[in-house]
């Protein structure tokens, strides 16, 4: 039943597939050689074996996510075997360059906190983004964030003050 709904999500966002639109070069290659990357990587085989094909699919995307940025800390508490594997260097605690916040208890709180701590160069993961659509659209408002990409099952967001505002709908 899941897999039906996953077809008709990804019916409904077919005109956001591949970076169509998109004319930030910036935004277009995290969109095309990031987040909807088909080549496999070197650690694809061994990565998940067992999981679900959506936990498998986000863990992937969260591998190529801390391959692509190589931050020194995560703050995770779920995928660290994925994140791991993506940058063997970094270890996991209390981090401003890689957070992956999750949709559970006192979720709005722990944002308020990631806020004070954040920089230009931070990548913030909010995990199941559909169970709260309000607290999304909050922080895709927020004076804070910069550009943010709505995956459906997650959200990315960028802080870099540099950059344009921009909110950005990808078929994943």
């Amino acid at each position: 039943m899941q897999r039906i709904r996953h077809f008709f999500v990804w019916l409904s966002r077919i005109f956001h597939c591949r970076g169509f639109g998109i004319q930030s070069p910036t935004d277009y290659w995290l969109v095309r050689y990031v987040i909807n990357e088909h080549w496999p990587y070197y650690s694809y085989a061994t990565l998940g074996r067992d999981d679900d094909w959506l936990t498998r699919k986000l863990g992937l995307l969260y591998f190529r996510i801390a391959n692509w940025r190589q931050p020194q800390v995560i703050e995770s508490d779920s995928y660290r075997e994925y994140l791991h594997a993506g940058c063997h260097k970094a270890s996991f605690g209390d981090s401003k360059e890689l957070i992956m916040l999750t949709l559970d208890s006192d979720y709005r709180s722990r944002l308020l906190s990631i806020y004070n701590k954040v920089n230009e160069r931070s990548v913030l993961i909010v995990d199941g983004i559909q169970r709260d659509k309000d607290f999304w659209r909050e922080i895709v408002s927020d004076k804070r964030t910069c550009v943010t990409f709505d995956l459906y099952y997650l959200g990315i967001v960028l802080f870099d003050k540099s950059r344009f505002k921009q909110h950005y709908i990808i078929n994943f």
